[in-house]
């Protein structure tokens, strides 16, 4: 069995006996504190935070986060305190261990919150210090080691909760050993007998393909040797969850996936990388379009390498990675790697370079945090962002910015700011206007134009794929309708308390408070919201706050039964997300309007004639007489339907009209009456109903046109 003393031998490779004599101290208070505690395997608990220290100590990490380590459970499952852990074993330590603990004190109904809750917390001693996710992983990995001792139900939802989150992040952090064991464990608990069969399957094949891997990895190193390179070239295995991935992702048998060989070649320094290149290139004919450079564009989470596959002899592929000693140990190690130079005083770039990202993506996610409505939300946002696939593109200043495979301008401009995500109009592409919902491609460079007054969309949420994009949209957009709401609350409740001739203003100073208390509001805004989201009747608001005001309860009935409707709203159709038209009868300016008070949207506005307002006049207090305002720059869908001759080039000829006459095309459709005789349904944005008078009158110019006519419902 593995003991504190054998862990102090390993230590010793790299760790001072005084900070080992630290680590010492740990263990043996985590093995008083966890005294008479077992596993469910039976062992003492103490065995398991012996055994993330391993992990830890494979990685070189420094004596805090091996004193956290096995200090880690002891938080949550014994009576120690984190004050009573800063006393023995100082502040960052506490801090560490604190950060680490599974934060299970708080019950939750849902499983899905509690996680989801924990996790947030998690991300937020992150941001304090970044040992605490290298811990956390180092304990999950050992608990998925583990897993033996569990129910079979619990067993599948731990290994689906690791490969979600666990392993991206490790990915994340450049952290491939961990990851990759992470991935293989999570597989095999979720779907033992494919892995079972694919770990058998690959024994059995590299058995029979020992010869031939053997032959090019002599062959690869006797070209290094006889170019006088520094290099040692060894084989890569495959993993396999990433076996079955491949074999389900590209639909290929086992036999197709085995057929391509992996190498490494571990070289001195960067100008050996692309000399080694230039050799293997010359000793086997490369793969057009399967070189990539990470070494001049590194991954996100640090990991650096030159990427190539080559055509071996009898044409089978070869996959060769090159790259230094400092990036194999970056692509095993990840973040982890800045410690381990730390660790011998020569730290290096490469390693420092993955902590400053590691801290970026920290800082990004903290502010997703801010942003999510809710802990489910911020989870399936970081899901969103652990880990896809990478393009690179350029700002008009040359610098590079890393975004998901399928990332739209949108996506762009929010990784540059929040800011401009929120602000921007439009954008070129390599110099020429672009659609912003453009997919993006790697090489290009963007230049994003913003505008003052401009506001997201809540189109953008169909189209962007980037977490930071969506969290930004939807905070913006609740902002957005929250402000809305509050105006037009404002609006409707003064329009209600005009019937009794006073207005919000004019009402004492004190009297509000008391309502907002008795219906269990925080504060003003808060009532105008639910009065203009529809939740409260604006009407209802305005008697109570009237019966509530001494000797005027009378008077003020007696002048709400005489004073009628009032006067009517004004509209624009600018006033945003709680101001609705309706797709039914697609009002216009200029048309006789009347708005319907809809619980959640606000005022949806129909024409007077709209044949759904006879439903809804069965409550009239939700009715408003509306008035269109004299200052309209807007333009709005009106449906249409055009009997005309079936000929050809209908739709070009009515699409050219539309647009000469200064309006959009917003959708169109032909359905055939008989051989002789189509039905065009068109969909245009006008500007009014003079506007769409003055299309109609050209339309009905047009040889062959019959009948015109609006869709009224």
């Amino acid at each position: 069995m593995f003991t504190i003393d054998d862990l102090a031998d390993r230590l010793g490779g790299y760790l001072p006996p005084d900070e080992i004599q630290q680590v010492k101290r740990a263990f043996y208070y985590a093995e008083q504190a966890h005294d008479g505690q077992r596993r469910r395997s039976g062992e003492p608990y103490v065995t398991h935070p012996l055994a993330v220290a391993n992990i830890l100590a494979n990685m070189h990490m420094d004596h805090q986060s091996l004193m956290a380590a096995m200090l880690h459970d002891v938080i949550e499952d014994t009576g120690v305190s984190k004050e009573a852990l800063a006393v023995q074993f100082g502040e960052p330590v506490a801090e560490l261990v604190d950060g680490v603990s599974k934060l299970t004190q708080i019950t939750f109904e849902d499983k899905a919150v509690a996680q989801a809750e924990n996790f947030q917390k998690m991300v937020l001693a992150m941001s304090k210090d970044i040992r605490v996710i290298i811990v956390k992983l180092a304990d999950r990995l050992h608990n998925m080691r583990t897993l033996g001792a569990l129910r079979p139900e619990k067993k599948r939802r731990i290994a689906r909760e690791t490969l979600e989150i666990y392993a991206r992040i490790a990915s994340r952090l450049g952290i491939n050993t961990i990851r990759v064991e992470l991935e293989d464990l999570s597989f095999q608990a979720l779907h033992p007998m494919r892995a079972e069969r694919i770990k058998r399957a690959v024994s059995k094949a590299r058995g029979h393909r020992r010869s031939t891997i053997r032959q090019v990895q002599n062959s690869l190193q006797r070209c290094l040797d006889d170019d006088g390179l520094p290099g040692t070239v060894i084989g890569r295995q495959k993993h396999l969850l990433s076996i079955y991935r491949k074999m389900r992702d590209q639909r290929k048998s086992f036999a197709e996936i085995m057929d391509v060989f992996g190498f490494r070649i571990i070289t001195d320094d960067v100008d050996s990388c692309y000399r080694i290149l230039g050799a293997v290139h010359n000793l086997y004919k490369p793969v057009p379009g399967r070189f990539k450079d990470y070494i001049a564009i590194p991954k996100a989470n640090g990991y650096q390498s030159l990427h190539t596959t080559l055509f071996g002899s009898s044409g089978m592929p070869i996959e060769v990675q090159i790259r230094t000693r400092e990036m194999e140990a970056m692509a095993n190690n990840g973040i982890a790697a800045h410690w381990l130079y730390k660790a011998g005083q020569t730290a290096r770039p490469i390693a420092i370079g993955s902590h400053a990202r590691a801290r970026e993506w920290v800082r990004g996610l903290l502010e997703m945090q801010r942003h999510a409505g809710n802990p489910l939300e911020f989870i399936e946002h970081v899901k969103n962002d652990l880990f896809p696939d990478d393009i690179y593109v350029f700002t008009p200043k040359g610098d590079i910015m890393e975004l998901p495979q399928g990332a739209t301008v949108i996506d762009f401009a929010y990784s540059v700011h929040t800011d401009i995500g929120n602000s921007c109009i439009a954008c070129r592409i390599d110099r020429h206007l672009a659609p912003l919902s453009t997919r993006l491609e790697s090489g290009q460079t963007l230049e994003i134009i913003t505008a003052p007054g401009a506001r997201p969309n809540t189109t953008w949420l169909s189209f962007v794929v980037t977490a930071k994009a969506r969290s930004a949209i939807r905070h913006a957009l609740k902002h957005q309708q929250h402000t809305e709401s509050v105006q037009l609350g404002r609006r409707l409740l003064n329009k209600a308390l005009a019937d009794f001739d006073t207005s919000l203003e004019e009402l004492p100073k004190d009297h509000l408070p008391s309502l907002l208390q008795e219906m269990g509001l925080k504060n003003e805004d808060e009532l105008l919201e639910s009065i203009g989201l529809g939740t409260r009747l604006a009407h209802a608001i305005a008697r109570r706050l009237i019966d509530a005001l001494p000797d005027t309860a009378s008077a003020a009935t007696e002048r709400s039964h005489t004073s009628g409707q009032g006067s009517p709203i004004v509209i624009s159709g600018a006033e945003g997300m709680v101001i609705n038209f309706a797709r039914c009868c697609h009002p216009l300016p200029g048309d006789p309007v009347i708005g319907h008070l809809s619980v959640g949207k606000g005022i949806v506005v129909h024409r007077a004639e709209c044949r759904n307002l006879d439903e809804l006049r069965s409550d009239p207090e939700k009715l408003f007489a509306l008035e269109w305002s004299q200052q309209i720059q807007n333009d709005f869908p009106v449906a249409m339907r055009i009997e005309m001759e079936s000929r050809r080039g209908l739709v070009a000829e009515l699409a050219s009209l539309v647009t000469d006459a200064d309006a959009n095309i917003e959708r169109i459709g032909i359905e055939e009456r008989d051989a002789r005789l189509s039905i065009v349904n068109l969909t245009i944005a006008v500007r009014d109903r003079v506007h769409l008078a003055r299309i109609i009158k050209r339309i009905r110019n047009l040889p062959h046109v019959g009948k015109i006519s609006r869709v009224r419902n």
